[in-house]
């Protein structure tokens, strides 16, 4: 009587393993994201970006500008830079939270080989996108294949924990971000693409170091991606990024910290945060939080 049970048991548990495994295998994105820190875009980026979608002949593009203020404007010139490098189809992607809510809004982006994101106010693409069929077809498109940029604002909305660039007990808009304490940084939820990490950007140059340290402390399964400006990472399959452009990248890792506390005073403290600093040609494994050294550095 106890064997067939234990039989049954066994077929259960290989059972469970091999759907647990085909769902990690349905999850895992099959596009890539380019995100940029913000300031210069280089052509030899921008080219890059093109040719992830698809190359000059057969990429065809969509740009949202919401984060601009002037959204035409900037889609213009988008869709002119783009143009400049051999892309024949750029098509723009301006719509309200009520318009992104219309599922008809979604066919906007059928075909789409790659979606950049330009600069400005990440807030204001979050609120016009997130939970609407608009935004689920992006996720679809960048789970089929599709490349995913954007720089600034662009580059912040990438992951799921956005940082909106408020503060809560800081008042003083001169000098932002000049403690490290407990429930300041506002963030809401972004596009969702990245999961397992936070994005910042302008990291170096604007010196945001206390800001994403906060928010990792906050969530220390995440790890902060501080992208400077000029520079890059191109995140493929969700996991493992490569470092381009000119500038550096900084990665904030708590998964391994131990003694996460808050003082009396708000203040955040912890044992074994770990800093990697990495520029063009190294990588990292964002799940098994290791660095991949360039080649010529080795």
């Amino acid at each position: 009587m106890n064997a067939p049970c234990a039989s049954h048991r066994l077929c259960f548990a290989v059972m469970a393993v091999a759907v647990t495994a085909c769902t990690a295998a349905a999850q895992t994105p099959r596009g890539t994201l380019f995100i940029i820190g913000g300031g210069h875009r280089t052509t030899e980026m921008m080219r890059q970006f093109v040719d992830l979608a698809g190359g000059p002949g057969k990429a065809r593009l969509v740009v949202i500008p919401n984060a601009s203020a002037d959204g035409d404007t900037s889609c213009r010139d988008m869709a002119e830079e783009f143009r400049a490098l051999g892309v024949r189809t750029v098509d723009c992607c301006l719509l309200t939270h009520e318009q992104a809510s219309d599922p008809r809004s979604a066919g906007q982006l059928d075909g789409a080989t790659g979606v950049y994101f330009t600069g400005g106010d990440q807030v204001l693409v979050t609120r016009a996108l997130v939970g609407t069929p608009v935004h689920r077809k992006l996720l679809e498109l960048y789970r089929a294949g599709a490349v995913m940029g954007g720089t600034s604002a662009g580059a912040a909305l990438m992951s799921k924990v956005m940082i909106t660039g408020d503060e809560k007990l800081n008042k003083d808009t001169v000098n932002a971000f000049v403690f490290i304490k407990k429930d300041n940084v506002v963030t809401v939820e972004g596009m969702g693409f990245l999961t397992n990490a936070i994005i910042d950007q302008h990291f170096v140059r604007r010196k945001r170091h206390n800001r994403l340290i906060s928010v990792v402390l906050e969530h220390p399964d995440l790890i902060g991606v501080g992208i400077d400006e000029a520079t890059a990472i191109v995140v493929r399959e969700g996991e493992l990024f490569d470092v381009i452009g000119r500038g550096s990248v900084v990665v904030y890792d708590a998964t391994r910290a131990t003694g996460i506390r808050t003082d009396s005073r708000g203040n955040l403290s912890a044992e074994g945060l770990s800093m990697h600093i990495l520029t063009a040609g190294d990588s990292y494994e964002m799940n098994s939080h290791t660095v991949r050294p360039a080649e010529d550095a080795r």
